[in-house]
């Protein structure tokens, strides 16, 4: 039947044209982004599914740069605690020569001189060992000493190394001078602690006009006591000076001589591996034998913590070697999700565009069959 009114032929062919214009628009998306999913209404599940696998493969990668971050944060340490192995083994040598009784009195002092600079220098290094701004090796770094490292794309999945106490710088202080004056009856200058500056086993030394002395800290009678006790034995150049604490910070110093001045100073404290060997020395053949011993405890400490460090860096190795092979096959497995089939999509396409000019050319021969209709009015 012929009709012009309605053109079922031409509405056919624009529906049909219509719809392989669609297909042919997501077919040249998927062709220009490299992507089979580009939005939701293109793969539900499957866009919700390579979501979760993209923060898991993002994650992966930061938890890779995490673990070489604590490798190199090991490293540093592994750096400083091998200069202390080498000065303990030359402190050994300097026992060990301080011993024999070839050497005079003065020949063991010049030896105690270069014993006690080494002894100084492990102090020095294990109070300024950082990376990134953090004390690696002062014992005030984490949780008793120990690091947690994310190496993982998710919570709680981590990696913990224990750095080992070798020295501290805690505890210094500026020079605290007493200055004379005349018609008092005693010159009195005060010294300020951080809080908590100090620890059982801690080995405290100080100057106080030029005589050095040092004290260990025990908790049971608290590190004010300690350094009052010590203060109040050192005797200056003019006499006396007395030391009291009214709280768990501070400490007063009193001269005991009218008019008279001293100085307290190079407050410092040691532990670790410093506060080990920060009471010896090789004046003598038998502090010399004493140290020794002291000494091997110390190098033994060191060994054991290089150990340790060690085998952290070789754990947090195997874990970065680990997430990047994982990261590397979730990203695999998302990109048979996610990714187009490039010679699907071209063979769509070349389908597309030939269904294209065939809907095209049918849609003109429908749309010319009611000017056919009319030729029959003549």
């Amino acid at each position: 039947m012929a009709t012009i009114n309605t053109n079922m032929s031409a509405n056919i062919a624009s529906n049909a044209l219509t719809r392989n214009e669609r297909s042919m628009s997501s077919t040249m998306e998927r062709l220009s982004t490299g992507l089979r999913i580009n939005s939701a209404k293109d793969d539900a599940a499957g866009l919700a599914i390579s979501s979760k696998m993209t923060s898991q493969i993002r994650g992966l990668n930061q938890a890779v740069r995490n673990a070489n971050d604590a490798v190199s944060m090991l490293q540093v340490a592994e750096g400083a605690m091998s200069g202390i192995t080498d000065m303990l083994q030359r402190m050994r040598e300097l026992a060990i020569q301080a011993i024999s009784d070839s050497n005079t009195s003065a020949d063991r002092v010049a030896l105690d001189a270069e014993y006690q600079q080494l002894r100084a220098e492990i102090n020095r290094i294990g109070g300024n060992t950082q990376w990134n701004g953090t004390n690696l090796l002062d014992g005030q770094i984490g949780s008793s000493g120990t690091m947690t490292f994310q190496v993982g794309a998710n919570a709680s999945q981590t990696v913990a190394a224990t750095f080992t106490t070798m020295g501290s710088t805690e505890g210094t202080v500026s020079s605290a001078t007493t200055t004379a004056g005349a018609g008092l009856n005693a010159q009195v200058s005060t010294i300020t602690l951080a809080s908590g500056s100090f620890r059982e086993g801690d080995v405290v030394s100080y100057t106080i006009d030029g005589k050095t002395a040092s004290f260990g800290i025990s908790i049971a009678s608290g590190a004010m006591d300690a350094i009052d006790n010590a203060v109040n034995i050192a005797s200056t150049s003019a006499g006396t000076v007395t030391a009291a604490h009214a709280s768990a910070t501070t400490v007063t110093l009193t001269a005991g001589t009218a008019g008279q001045a001293f100085v307290l100073d190079n407050l410092q404290v040691s532990r670790g591996v410093a506060g080990d060997v920060a009471k010896s020395d090789i004046t003598t053949a038998a502090s010399a034998t004493t140290s020794l011993t002291t000494i091997a405890s110390a190098i033994t400490s060191v060994d054991s913590a290089r150990a340790s460090n060690g085998a952290s860096m070789n754990r947090l190795d195997y874990a970065s070697d680990n997430l990047q092979n994982v990261a590397q096959n979730t990203a695999a497995a998302r990109s048979r999700i996610l990714d187009a089939d490039y010679a699907a999509e071209t063979t769509e396409l070349a389908r597309s565009q030939i269904i294209q000019q065939a809907a095209t050319a049918m849609l003109a021969q429908a749309n010319a069959q009611a000017t056919s209709v009319i030729s029959l009015l003549k």
